[in-house]
């Protein structure tokens, strides 16, 4: 900390509030075009709920998946958003998500340290809808070697979550993720797999960490390491408490740094992105479903997030819009015990659309697509549980497909089972009967539904929910199995289940804006000086989850777009040119 600090005072040109994926990406655009800039986040470490990420951003048209061949208008995921939204359709900040994730691509690739990869086989999640997308509408960041990122600034960068590690080790969705899962039955998966655990192991034998950083912990990084490129100071255990609000303009805040308060003069003013309110348990009780002490909810975010950017944001005359199709990005979650007394939170993301597992409620009877997104499962699992009953639901598989894919935090073979069951996270029963009883299933209701559900999968059809029938539950499932890469039958006991329950990435309410990420207040005008980005501003997607990658990509573009307005930039820096059709 400078003398200055120390006095308690500090000036910039922008302040920005909150250091995950959206602060930092418009704190890197600000300072990229001549801003200082200061990132003040409440958390010991950077990264945000976007460090336990899978990293992965929707961003249409961009230029890498161009690069790949993916070629297609604006058109097509402006009639995808349409119709997934509907009513919920924000047209300007569609737009102006759909006129700028390219261009913040772009921008990233070219002028900074974050590198990106194309998910040209990530297919948009409601494939039956005008205008969804196969693949192509995706990217993440490139690995980077902790190495790579200068000493002083990686005590600031969160670490990988362990519940979606192998060992501490972070797996990339895509062909890293799939040569783990082929590790005992290709040469090549064998090879990839012992390469990356060696490396692993000998970077934490030598440096007790991994080293090796991949989707979101790769995302900070990067981010934080072209922030310090560029001279961005990045104050962590520095929350903000209050902003300044001089004639009806926000000029900066008063942060709460271990050595005092420190009053921060900002002059092109504040951009809040402190991760909106998953843990803020009053809210959450007020606005969730079915949630009503606010505790029967797993959050995937950090303890951080509770609420403190809205909550600036309201005190300089934001709104707080609550008006979107759900409150959260919900995501099924199962919790995992440890001996130490811990309890984790593991995602369930990889296992749900593997031939051969199925989702039950407590009467044993299926009530959803299981390989549709994680969203749609839980949003089908809070509307059909049983009244009066906790919001729960069983995912039941048997050893064929335990031994062969993940199943929760339980690894295939070779890796040993018995651990899971010991600490109660898997159950196991030798008949389906004697699994249900173990549950708290109904065992006829659980025997009639895999019945019933087996004679269909066997020939790779689903006819009570279409499982397998879309480009994106085809690529959640096995491509080696056949006919149906989502569809195999539970047939080889013993048969094992994990109790899931209602979680989420973040929350979709917040603060309301405009296309150019500014906090608008109930009559619709922009609060001079502040911005808002990420969790805190309300999602483009009106609460809705079309895709795969919709936090972070908008979160990303509307940091972006927050950056260049600050900075009164008008052109576009990046140089990739990208057709875009405008529909005249």
């Amino acid at each position: 900390m400078t003398a200055t600090e120390r006095a308690g005072s500090l000036d910039c040109d922008l302040l920005v509030v909150g250091g995950g994926a959206a602060g930092l990406a418009g704190a890197v655009t600000a300072a990229y075009h001549g801003l200082s800039v200061v990132v003040a986040e409440k958390a010991p470490v950077l990264g945000g709920a976007t460090s336990w990420s899978g990293g992965w951003m929707w961003a249409p048209l961009n230029p890498l998946s161009q690069a790949d061949g993916v070629i297609e208008d604006v058109d097509a995921p402006r009639t995808y958003l349409e119709h997934a939204l509907g009513d919920h359709y924000d047209e300007p900040r569609v737009e102006a998500l759909l006129e700028n994730a390219r261009h913040m691509v772009g921008f990233f690739e070219k002028q900074t340290r974050l590198q990106f990869v194309s998910g040209t086989w990530i297919a948009d999640i409601q494939g039956d809808l005008p205008g969804a997308g196969t693949g192509g509408r995706s990217v993440a960041p490139k690995p980077i070697n902790l190495r790579r990122i200068p000493k002083r600034l990686r005590p600031k960068l969160r670490t990988q979550l362990y519940e979606t590690s192998f060992l501490g080790m972070g797996i990339m969705a895509g062909p890293d993720l799939q040569a783990f899962l082929h590790a005992t039955t290709s040469g090549r998966g064998f090879c990839h797999t012992a390469w990356r655990v060696a490396f692993h192991v000998l970077d934490v034998v030598t440096h007790r960490q991994g080293m090796q950083l991949v989707n979101g912990t790769a995302l900070i990084a990067r981010l934080a390491r072209s922030a310090d490129d560029l001279g961005v100071r990045l104050l962590v255990n520095t929350p903000a408490s209050r902003l300044l609000i001089q004639d009806g303009s926000v000029t900066g805040a008063v942060l709460s740094a271990p050595e005092g308060e420190i009053t921060v003069r900002a002059r092109r003013g504040v951009l809040l992105a402190a991760g909106g309110f998953p843990n803020d348990v009053a809210r959450r009780r007020e606005l969730f479903p079915r949630t009503p002490t606010g505790r029967e909810h797993w959050t995937l975010a950090p303890p951080e997030t509770t609420g403190d950017g809205i909550t600036l944001g309201e005190s300089a005359g934001g709104l707080f819009d609550t008006s979107l199709a759900s409150p959260a990005a919900w995501c099924p979650v199962s919790l995992v015990p440890y001996r130490s007394g811990r309890v984790g939170t593991y995602p369930h993301i990889v296992d749900r659309g593997k031939p051969g597992l199925i989702a039950v409620l407590s009467d044993g009877r299926r009530f959803v697509n299981e390989a549709d997104g994680y969203y749609q499962f839980t949003s089908a699992m809070i509307a059909s549980a049983p009244d009066g009953e906790e919001v729960a639901a069983w995912l039941i598989c048997d050893h064929t497909f335990q031994r062969r894919y993940p199943f929760g935090m339980s690894k295939p073979f070779p890796v040993p089972v018995w651990p899971y069951l010991r600490s109660g996270y898997l159950t196991r029963g030798r008949t389906l009967e004697d699994l249900a009883r173990k549950c708290g299933i109904d065992p006829a209701g659980l025997a009639d539904t895999v019945a019933a559900f087996n004679v269909h999968a066997a020939v790779g059809e689903d006819p009570r929910f279409g499982r397998g029938r879309s480009a994106f539950n085809r690529g959640s499932g096995d491509p080696d199995h056949e006919p149906n890469p989502s569809l195999a039958p539970i047939e080889k006991g013993p048969f094992y289940a994990i109790k899931v329950l209602p979680g989420s990435f973040g929350t979709f309410a917040g603060l309301k804006a405009d296309a150019q990420s500014r906090v608008l207040t109930g009559e619709g005008e922009p609060v001079p000086g502040l911005y808002v980005a990420g969790s805190d501003q309300a999602s483009v997607m009106g609460g809705h989850y079309p895709s795969g990658g919709i936090n972070l990509g908008p979160a990303m573009t509307f940091g972006y777009i927050a950056g260049r307005h600050a900075a009164g930039v008008a052109e576009y820096e990046d140089v990739v040119p990208v057709p875009l059709n405008d529909g005249d």
